[in-house]
């Protein structure tokens, strides 16, 4: 994987040379150093002047990564310049700069990250949504002799952080918020699937989530405990035309390597608070009967109607009872 050090001024061919080299791998991707980026002669200098770092990987005498970080305003942090060579991929090299930039953002009182990618990077969005980063603040163009526009990704940094996602950050966290479901049905949940569940699967119902948030027929909640994405609840809406007083609360989950720290209270407490506001005042809900989300449930104010025995089927090809609940909500 090689060495991480400081990035310093002297190392700017090789910077040039590793960015020209990854730029090349996407058809219309321009590099003019002293026309559209001069900071690259001295991007070390450059990073510090803006409250920043910057550090380089170096393999075989080699500079094959890159990454820097900068202060933008307040407690949001900017990851910038993000680049591993072809050689170096597949190495864990490209996790392990990430984590040297969030470190220092967060020791530098980052309570939130953001970054910008050109929309062709594919390979780049989904490194970064891995690492539980989600579209945010629509698109830039930079108006470059590359005809650049780049994508928008944030998360939040520190704490436990509960944040409603729209169309675009649904879609691109479909694939991490997929292997939670997965994890969770994996480890015994019953919330319609039943193992092994493929990817494939538990991505698509994420994706058509995506398609319904644009409708307006759903609402996502998604948590992040510092900084990694460990859970979600989705509000379903879609209500016949004579109950247009309630919504059903769907797919509360929590990644199982992160429960027991208050995740799964704060998603109902903030799916609560976002049926309110979209004007609900009654909400249902249904899990299996003697799982540790009754418990939850109850704490939380909920209401038992009844059990439905024999309601769905476990793993093992037992049958077990579905409890329902429903919680009013003031008007």
């Amino acid at each position: 994987m090689g060495v991480i050090r400081s990035g310093r001024d002297d190392d700017a061919p090789a910077i040039i040379a590793l960015i020209a080299a990854c730029w090349a791998e996407y058809p219309g991707c321009v590099m003019d150093v002293d026309g559209e980026n001069p900071e690259l002669r001295a991007l070390a200098t450059h990073f510090d002047t803006l409250g920043g770092a910057l550090w380089v990987a170096i393999q075989d005498n080699a500079l094959v990564g890159m990454i820097a970080t900068r202060l933008e305003h307040g407690t949001i942090w900017e990851v910038c310049r993000c680049y591993v060579a072809q050689s170096a991929r597949g190495t864990g090299l490209a996790n392990a700069l990430l984590r040297r930039a969030e470190t220092h953002a967060r020791d530098g009182g980052a309570t939130r990250l953001k970054l910008w990618t050109d929309t062709r990077f594919d390979r780049a969005h989904r490194f970064y949504e891995r690492r539980g980063y989600v579209r945010d603040g629509g698109i830039k163009p930079l108006f470059d002799a590359s005809n650049t526009i780049d994508f928008g990704y944030a998360k939040p940094l520190t704490g436990l952080v509960v944040q409603k996602l729209d169309t675009a950050a649904t879609a691109s966290a479909a694939r991490s918020l997929g292997r939670i479901l997965q994890a969770c049905v994996e480890d015994g949940a019953s919330v319609s699937y039943l193992p092994p569940l493929p990817l494939q699967t538990a991505e698509a119902l994420y994706r058509r989530a995506a398609t319904d948030i644009a409708a307006g027929r759903r609402v996502l909640l998604a948590a992040w405990l510092d900084g990694t994405l460990t859970g979600s609840v989705m509000l379903d809406l879609a209500m016949p035309p004579n109950q247009p007083h309630r919504a059903e609360v769907q797919k509360m989950l929590v990644d199982p390597a992160a429960r027991r720290r208050g995740v799964a209270r704060a998603l109902m407490t903030a799916i609560e608070a976002e049926a309110a506001q979209a004007r609900k005042t009654l909400l249902v809900l249904d899990t299996r009967q003697g799982d540790p989300s009754e418990i939850l449930y109850r704490g939380q104010g909920w209401n038992q109607v009844g059990v439905i025995p024999e309601f769905c089927v476990n793993a093992d090809g037992t049958l077990s009872g579905t409890v329902l609940f429903y919680k009013k909500l003031a008007a």
